[in-house]
């Protein structure tokens, strides 16, 4: 481990990485919010959804810094009594999961299907290509929004687990089409080259060449496309549970959190939306930076 980290450090795009300043910044927020989110119960101050320590005489009460703010809670309370920097850490945790989960499921079959349509060609590259034009004619929103109504439909007393299983395959539904896409095109210029032309002379067969040969040669521009989509993705489901189909009320996102305090918002209860709305806006933000340098680290071009 220590020697491939060192040996990452030494690379092109580790220089790369070490010379940037923007990309160790983005980089450090990024980790203090996944840190801060997955290991909310040590981190967080209170644990926000435990009803048993909710006080309704503290609800919507302002920051510390207030002059009717209580040290007790630095950022202030929601309609509830709860906690604001406890329910930010702990609604970012499962953004982040929502997002990284429904990221990895594109990826997924998003590879799958296009490294088979670029290297088999012929009508199996037509009907999936088609596919993924009919996919991109409609607006991504609209296909999640259709995707998680229908499924609160079918399963309106579903676990909070199924719940979360329909929000992520409907932001994956129509995140698997860029990757699709951008394979089958790296594919059909990887498939003629020499190397593999050799293994099929030597008998390999296709699957394994496509596994062992094309495969890790088109990754580059998928894990940059991953990068940024994480960011469309978390805020794909802010957006979702901010139109009230996203995650369940009982653990509720940062979009969930944002739409809450948006009906207090012109009351003066400022600090319950924009809070959430400004962890929302920090973790994309360093997400898309990261994905920004990534992009040119990995551009042969720039180097």
């Amino acid at each position: 481990m220590r020697k491939t980290l060192f040996r990452w450090f030494d690379s092109d795009v580790g220089h790369s990485f070490r010379t940037s300043p923007v990309a160790i910044g983005a980089a450090v927020i990024a980790l203090i919010c996944v840190f801060c989110s997955f290991f909310a119960g040590w981190v967080a101050p209170h644990n926000p959804f435990d009803l048993t320590t909710l006080e309704l005489g503290d609800a919507r009460l302002p920051p510390a810094w207030s002059p009717e703010g209580s040290t007790k809670y630095l950022l202030g309370t929601d309609d509830q009594g709860r906690d604001i920097l406890s329910a930010v850490i702990y609604g970012a945790r499962i953004s982040l999961i929502v997002g990284f989960a429904s990221v990895v499921l594109s990826v997924v079959v998003g590879v799958a299907l296009g490294l088979l349509a670029g290297f088999r060609g012929g009508w199996v590259d037509a009907v999936l290509m088609r596919l993924c034009d009919v996919m991109l004619s409609f607006p991504a929103i609209l296909v999640a929004l259709l995707i998680a109504g229908v499924g609160r439909a079918v399963f309106p007393n579903a676990h909070e687990s199924l719940a979360f299983g329909v929000l992520i395959l409907s932001i994956s539904l129509t995140g698997w089409v860029q990757y699709a896409r951008t394979v089958r095109g790296s594919t059909l210029v990887e498939r003629n080259k020499e190397y593999v032309q050799a293994a099929r002379v030597t008998g390999v067969n296709s699957l394994r060449i496509m596994r062992k040969h094309v495969l890790p040669n088109v990754m580059g521009p998928v894990m940059v496309l991953a990068t940024i989509q994480v960011a469309t993705a978390i805020i794909t489901e802010a957006t979702l549970s901010f139109l009230g189909v996203g995650a369940p009320p009982t653990s509720p996102s940062l979009g969930t959190l944002i739409r809450i305090g948006n009906d207090y918002l012109f009351s003066g209860e400022w600090w319950i939306t924009v809070f959430p709305g400004a962890m929302l806006v920090l973790i994309a933000l360093s997400v898309n930076l990261l994905g920004d340098w990534l992009r040119d680290a990995l551009n042969p071009r720039l180097r």
